[in-house]
C-alpha cells in the first residue's frame, strides 16, 4: 500500500491511499482522485518523506532554536485539522438538511410564509433569487459544498 500526499491546484493538502504508483497514475488519468475539500481532480503528489520505524532514538543535545511563527510541521498539522473540520461540518449539513434543488428560492418564501414546515434546506439559487429573498427578509447563505462532501466515507 502506498500512502501519497497530495493537493489540489487550490492548495488543499490530503493523503491518499493506492496499491501502487500505477494505481494511482491511472485513478488520476480518469479523474477518480479527486480533493476532498473542493472536488478539483487536478491532482500533484507532494513530497513525502517515508515513515521508518528504527526504534527508540535519543533526543538531539540542547533545546531546538526558537523561530517566529509555527514551524512547517505544525502549520501543516493545523491546515489539515482546519480541512478535517471543514469537510465534517460540511458532510453533517447535507446529512440534516434537504436537498431542494432549484427550487430553493420557492421553498425559502413557503416557508417564510408558512406555507410549509421550517426545516433546514439547501439547493440552487441565482445571484438575483438570493439578492431578492435577502430583501424579503428570509435569510439566505451560499455555501460551496464539493461533491465530496456531499457523499459518505468509504
Amino acid at each position: 500500500m502506498k500512502v501519497l500526499d497530495l493537493n489540489c491546484q487550490h492548495g488543499h493538502v490530503f493523503e491518499g491511499w493506492f496499491a501502487s504508483e500505477d494505481d494511482f497514475q491511472s485513478q488520476k488519468a480518469r479523474a477518480l482522485v479527486q480533493c476532498p475539500m473542493c472536488g478539483d481532480a487536478r491532482i500533484e503528489k507532494r513530497l513525502s518523506a517515508p515513515r521508518l520505524n528504527l526504534g527508540a532514538q535519543a533526543p538531539a543535545a540542547g533545546p531546538a532554536p526558537q523561530s517566529p511563527g509555527p514551524a512547517p510541521a505544525e502549520a501543516a498539522a493545523s491546515r489539515r485539522a482546519l480541512q478535517a473540520a471543514w469537510l465534517r461540518a460540511s458532510r453533517e449539513l447535507v446529512a440534516k438538511s434537504e436537498d431542494v434543488g432549484e427550487r430553493f428560492a420557492a421553498e425559502a418564501r413557503r416557508m417564510h410564509h408558512g406555507e410549509t414546515e421550517a426545516r433546514a434546506i439547501r439547493g440552487q439559487a441565482t445571484v438575483e433569487q438570493a439578492v431578492e429573498l435577502l430583501e424579503e427578509g428570509i435569510g439566505v447563505m451560499p455555501l460551496a459544498l464539493a461533491e465530496t462532501a456531499k457523499k459518505t466515507l468509504q
